[in-house]
């Protein structure tokens, strides 16, 4: 996390304090460095400069306009999975040449839309789509590209919740089947087949999936192409692992045993690239998590502390409507506080307002020392947060503001009570 760190004892946003937002803005508030998001885009973007490529923004991590037109400004393409990401990412600036449609469920209209807006190609999951984008396609008067996701049966070794490539999985064409469902989608009209996508997981931490997935795609193409299909397309997917456990270090901060730190872009791609680049394909990837996870946190402020027998409890503001990670994965964040006081450390769990036990951001967490009305920041909580906050207990959505060296502006406002009718 370069762009957030403490200096001395308070903790910055490139060159914004954390707490003068927090006081400004209110909490709960989702904060983004500009420049992280940036530079994690280029670190992913730059290892695939000598091929032909499009580095595909996952909208799925993060949708806020303001962030997706950084990113279009910088030459990234677009990953989207619905109409409504479709629509954010043109909006955005992504030019519709450099965007791929995914996800197992594509209604009709979403794929009326997308033809009729000319997106590079579809990455079709099942005959049935295929069929139905023929109809739509041969409605239109328009070719349809198509890569078609085969699912390679790897085991990504993360959460099942996001694990995608195994057979039990609904994503994809099972790999036995792979050859034949190419066969029927070339005698459909209006399609044209043009490649091969792979998606195996997200929050991948390991090389060794990829370089399965890979050696999978690569035997994949080469039997198609003595097929008689052209296959010039690679979509690779994305997946790629950010450092959650001590994502953020300093003398005063506890450090959390059992770090599970993430291989560098340089490191994925050191191995799965020379397998790629003999397909002879263009390729293209569809990071999202490595690309904003990084570049936000969310902001909290302690409400209460309350011990109830053994258990001392952190009441924050936040709660598992605004991120849902926790409760839903049981995933870590990294907690700090914003202004470092004390050395101290105690354990503790830090829950949420929200009428749920599942309500929480941590527990039995050794964390630095805090007191009633103090700031916290939930670290690496830049993709899937804000998406998916609700209004359950009908909670106001947080605000989200972007900051850019020593520049603030706010790219959501917070929601009111009157927007809840």
């Amino acid at each position: 996390m370069k762009h957030f760190a403490y200096r001395e004892k308070e903790l910055y946003c490139e060159e914004v304090r954390l707490q003068e937002l927090a006081e400004e803005f209110g909490t709960p508030l989702y904060v983004y460095s500009r420049n992280q998001t940036v530079e994690n885009f280029h670190a992913i973007d730059s290892q695939l400069k000598d091929l032909d490529h499009c580095t595909c923004y996952a909208l799925k991590a993060n949708s806020n306009p303001f962030l997706l037109r950084a990113l279009a400004e910088e030459g990234a393409g677009a990953d989207v999975v619905s109409s409504g990401e479709l629509y954010l990412a043109l909006k955005s600036g992504f030019k519709p040449e450099h965007i791929a449609f995914a996800g197992v469920g594509k209604r009709e209209d979403e794929l009326e839309y997308a033809v009729k807006e000319g997106i590079y190609c579809f990455n079709v999951e099942s005959t049935q789509e295929l069929q139905l984008l023929s109809l739509v396609a041969l409605r239109q008067q328009k070719k349809a590209r198509v890569a078609l996701r085969i699912n390679p049966n790897i085991d990504a070794e993360s959460h099942p919740y996001i694990s995608t490539g195994l057979k039990q999985h609904k994503f994809g064409i099972e790999a036995e089947r792979a050859v034949e469902v190419f066969r029927f989608a070339r005698g459909l009209p209006n399609l044209e087949i043009i490649g091969v996508h792979t998606h195996i997981g997200s929050q991948i931490v390991k090389v060794t999936p990829y370089v399965e997935s890979a050696n999978f795609t690569a035997n994949l193409v080469q039997q198609l192409r003595s097929d008689g299909f052209t296959i010039s397309h690679i979509d690779f997917g994305g997946g790629f692992g950010v450092q959650y456990v001590n994502a953020l270090t300093h003398e005063a901060l506890p450090s959390e045993p059992g770090e599970q730190s993430a291989p560098s872009a340089a490191d994925f791609f050191s191995a799965v690239l020379p397998v790629l680049r003999q397909t002879g394909c263009s390729v293209w990837l569809e990071p999202g998590r490595s690309i904003i996870a990084d570049a936000g946190i969310l902001l909290t402020r302690v409400l209460y502390v309350k011990e109830s027998g053994q258990k001392k409890f952190l009441v924050v503001d936040a709660a598992m409507n605004d991120l849902l990670r926790p409760s839903l994965y049981n995933a870590y964040h990294q907690i700090v506080p914003v202004t470092l006081d004390t050395y101290e450390h105690e354990k503790v769990d830090v829950v949420g307002p929200v009428c749920e036990t599942g309500d929480f951001f941590a527990k039995d967490r050794l964390m630095s020392k805090v007191k009633q009305k103090e700031t916290l920041a939930i670290l690496t909580a830049g993709a899937y947060g804000f998406v998916n906050a609700s209004n359950y207990n009908s909670r106001l959505r947080p605000a989200e503001v972007l900051v850019n060296g020593d520049r603030v502006r706010i790219i959501r406002q917070r929601q009111s009570l009157d927007q809840l009718i």
